[in-house]
C-alpha cells in the first residue's frame, strides 16, 4: 500500500461555495483535461495515439476519486498494488493489469499515476495511459491473437516510480525500451503521458493558489456529491424496486478456436442502489479476449451509459459510485487468473455498452439503442523496406478501424464511426506518406447497417494495397454473432476479412490473426460490421431511402427486401408498389419482438462455414481443461 509524505498534513477546512465558482472551477477541470490531450497528441510520435488519440486522462481528488476524465480508471487501487512511499515530484509507471487491480487491461497500455502537491499537501492526482504500438513479444504490435499468457504479450512494467522526487530512473526505462520494436516511439509517447499530467499538476496548483485550498477541494465534494444526487434520481426513475433485469451477448471467438463466449449481466435495483451481477459470466478464455475488468470501471461504463443516454449535461465523475455493487466471479472472462492473456481485450470492453443498452432499454424504451459497433478493431503491418531510400529500414503500423454505430430513438446511426467518440481516423494521405501502402478503397458497405426507422450506420470497407512484403495483423469480432437490432429493427451486418492475392487468389482471413505475410500488389480488404436497426423499417420514410439508394448507403434489392420501399437503382420511388409491399410485409412477419438477434445460435454455428468460409469454433471449456 502507498504511503503518501506531505510537509503539510494540516486538516483542510470543507468551506461553501457559491454556484460561480463552482462553475469556474469545474470548467478549469474540463479544459485542463482537453489540455493534457493536446500535449500529448502533439509530442507523441505512434499513429494511434498522435493521429487516433488512443489514450485516456484523468484528474482526481486526494482520495483518487475521478472528477474529471475521458474513461476513469482506478488511482486506489493502483495505489494499492504500489509498495513504498509517494512525494512531490514523483511519477509512477505500469503495464501490469495484473499488479494495479485492472486499472489498465493489457500490457500495451503504459499507465502513469503523478501525485499533484501543492504547498506540501497532497491536493489530487494526475493520470493517464496511452496504448503502445509495440511493448515486445512474440509478434509486431504485440498483440498474437493466439496468446495464451500475458508473458508472450511482451514486456509487463510492474508499479514503479519512473521519476524519483523529480529525477529519472534511467536505468529502469532502458531496460524496459530495449524489449521493444520501436524504443523512440515509446519513448515520446511516454514523455507525452508524463508532460500531460505534469500540465494538470500546474493546472490544479494555479487553482489552488486562486482560489485557495480550502475552495477548491470543497469544490471537487460538491461536484463528487453532485454526481450522486443526480444518479441517485436516475436510479430511482429508470428501474423499479426489488426488479432483476438480465441480458446476454456474445464475444465470437478468442483466437485459439473456442467461443462463443456468452456473456451475461443482471441488475437489480435495492432501494437507492443497484446490484450489477456478472455471475453467469463465461470461464475465462483460453486465448487473449479476456478483459480483465475493475470493479470501479465496471461502475464507470454504467455510469457513463447511464449519464449519456438519460441526462448527457452532467459531467460524469466517481461520485455515484457507493450507489452500484458490482460482483465479478473469479476465473471467469472478466476476472480472468494471472498469467492469463489479455491483449484482445478491446472486444470485451466494446461490448459491456451494448450489455448495459440491453439492460437499461428492456423497460425504458426511450433510452433502448441497438447494438452497434462495440469495438476497436485493430489492423497492424510492418516489415523491412526493400527499395528506395529507406531500404532496410523496419517499418510498424498500428491503426484502428470504424464501424457502424447502432441505430437509436433519436435517429440514424453514423456510418463509418468509433466506439469511442474522441478516436478519429489515421488520415489516407498520412498513411500513405510514411507506410508502403496505398488505400484503394475507404467507403461504407451498402446495407451492412441494419434496416429500421431509424438505421443502423454502415460498416466500412477498407482496401489496403502493399507496396512491400511483411506480414498483417488483425483483431476484430461480430463476424459470426449479429448486432441485434430492437423493436422490429433488424440487426447490422456481420464483419469479413479477406486478402486479393496479387496472383488472383482470395485467401478468407479470420478476425483474429497475426504473422499473415503479404507480397507487393495483395490487397487487404478490411470490413467491419454495422450497427443494428432501431424501431419498425417499414414505418421509414420511403422517400428518405430512395435518397440513401441515390447515395449508395443502400442498394435497391435492400430498400426492397430490409424497408419495403420498390425503387429502381436511382432511388425514384414508386409509391403504389411500397404500400403494397409493406402491408404484405408487415402481415407475414407479425408482432415485432424488442430484440431480434439474428437466427438463433445453432444455426448461426450450423451455417457458419457456409456463410463465413470460416470454421465454427468450439465451445468454450476451462482454461486449465484446455490445456490439459
Amino acid at each position: 500500500m502507498a504511503r503518501i509524505q506531505q510537509s503539510d498534513a494540516t486538516p483542510v477546512a470543507k468551506v461553501s461555495v457559491d454556484p460561480v465558482t463552482l462553475d469556474i472551477i469545474e470548467n478549469a477541470l474540463r479544459n485542463a483535461r482537453h489540455e493534457m490531450d493536446e500535449v500529448l497528441f502533439r509530442t507523441a510520435l505512434s499513429p494511434g495515439i498522435r493521429e487516433q488519440h488512443d489514450e485516456f486522462p484523468l484528474i482526481a481528488d486526494p482520495d483518487g476519486k475521478m472528477v474529471v476524465g475521458q474513461f476513469g480508471l482506478s488511482v486506489p487501487d493502483f495505489l494499492a498494488g504500489f509498495e513504498g512511499t509517494i512525494r512531490e515530484g514523483d511519477v509512477l509507471l505500469t503495464s501490469d493489469p495484473y499488479a494495479c487491480g485492472a486499472a489498465i487491461s493489457h500490457a500495451n497500455d503504459w499507465l502513469i499515476v503523478l501525485p499533484i502537491f501543492h504547498r506540501g499537501r497532497l491536493v489530487g492526482w494526475a493520470s493517464m495511459f496511452g496504448h503502445m504500438s509495440d511493448v515486445g513479444g512474440k509478434t509486431p504490435s504485440s498483440m498474437p491473437s493466439d496468446a495464451r499468457t500475458i508473458y508472450e504479450e511482451g514486456v509487463v512494467i510492474p508499479p514503479f516510480k519512473l521519476y524519483d522526487a523529480g529525477r529519472l530512473n534511467e536505468d529502469a526505462l532502458a531496460v524496459i525500451l530495449n524489449q521493444v520494436r520501436m524504443p523512440d516511439w515509446n519513448r515520446a509517447d511516454l514523455n507525452g503521458l508524463v508532460a500531460a499530467c505534469r500540465t494538470a499538476a500546474r493546472r490544479i496548483g494555479e487553482l489552488c493558489d486562486r482560489f485557495g485550498v480550502d475552495v477548491y477541494l470543497s469544490t471537487l465534494d460538491a461536484l463528487l456529491e453532485r454526481n450522486y444526487q443526480a444518479m441517485k434520481v436516475l436510479l430511482a426513475t429508470l428501474f423499479e424496486d426489488g426488479e432483476t433485469l438480465e441480458f446476454t451477448d456474445w464475444i465470437c471467438d478468442d483466437g485459439c478456436g473456442y467461443g462463443p463466449y456468452e456473456l451475461t449481466i443482471s441488475l437489480t435495483r435495492h432501494g437507492e442502489k443497484v446490484h450489477l451481477d456478472f455471475g453467469k459470466a463465461a470461464p475465462q478464455a483460453v486465448g487473449p479476449v479476456n478483459y480483465y475488468i475493475n470493479e470501479n470501471l465496471v461502475r464507470m461504463f454504467f455510469g457513463i451509459y447511464v449519464i449519456t443516454v438519460a441526462d448527457p449535461q452532467i459531467l460524469w465523475n466517481d461520485g455515484f459510485y457507493p450507489l452500484i455493487d458490482v460482483t465479478i466471479p473469479d476465473d471467469s472472462f472478466w476476472k480472468p487468473r494471472r498469467p492469463a492473456a489479455l491483449n484482445a481485450r478491446n472486444h470485451g470492453i466494446g461490448r459491456v455498452f451494448d450489455l448495459f443498452g440491453g439492460l437499461l432499454g428492456q423497460k425504458n424504451p426511450e433510452i433502448l439503442n441497438a447494438a452497434g459497433f462495440s469495438s476497436s478493431p485493430h489492423f497492424m503491418y510492418s516489415g523491412y523496406r526493400t527499395s528506395g531510400d529507406q531500404a532496410g529500414e523496419w517499418f510498424q503500423l498500428y491503426s484502428i478501424g470504424f464501424g457502424g454505430i447502432p441505430g437509436r430513438p433519436i435517429g440514424d446511426g453514423p456510418d463509418g464511426h468509433s466506439l469511442w467518440p474522441s478516436f478519429v481516423n489515421i488520415p489516407c494521405e498520412y498513411l500513405e506518406s510514411y507506410y508502403p501502402l496505398r488505400i484503394e478503397r475507404w467507403e461504407t458497405v451498402a446495407d451492412s447497417g441494419g434496416p429500421g426507422l431509424h438505421r443502423g450506420g454502415n460498416a466500412v470497407d477498407v482496401a489496403y494495397r502493399f507496396a512491400e512484403p511483411g506480414t498483417i495483423a488483425i483483431h476484430d469480432d461480430r463476424w459470426l454473432t449479429y448486432p441485434w437490432g430492437v423493436n422490429g429493427g433488424r440487426p447490422g451486418a456481420r464483419g469479413r476479412k479477406w486478402i486479393a492475392r496479387a496472383d488472383g487468389t482470395t485467401e478468407v482471413l479470420p478476425s483474429k490473426c497475426h504473422d499473415v505475410p503479404v507480397r507487393p500488389g495483395d490487397i487487404l480488404h478490411f470490413v467491419t460490421w454495422g450497427g443494428g436497426g432501431w424501431g419498425d423499417p417499414y414505418q421509414r420514410d420511403a422517400a428518405l431511402v430512395g435518397l440513401e439508394v441515390r447515395r449508395g448507403l443502400v442498394t435497391s434489392d435492400g430498400a426492397r427486401d430490409g424497408y419495403g420501399v420498390v425503387c429502381d437503382a436511382n432511388g425514384i420511388v414508386d409509391e403504389a408498389a411500397t404500400a403494397a409491399a409493406r402491408a404484405r410485409l408487415a402481415a407475414e412477419r407479425g408482432e415485432t419482438p424488442v430484440f431480434d438477434m439474428g437466427p438463433p445460435l445453432a444455426t448461426i454455428l450450423e451455417r457458419c462455414q457456409a456463410e463465413t468460409g470460416l470454421p465454427a469454433p468450439t465451445p468454450p471449456v476451462g482454461v486449465r481443461e484446455a490445456l490439459t
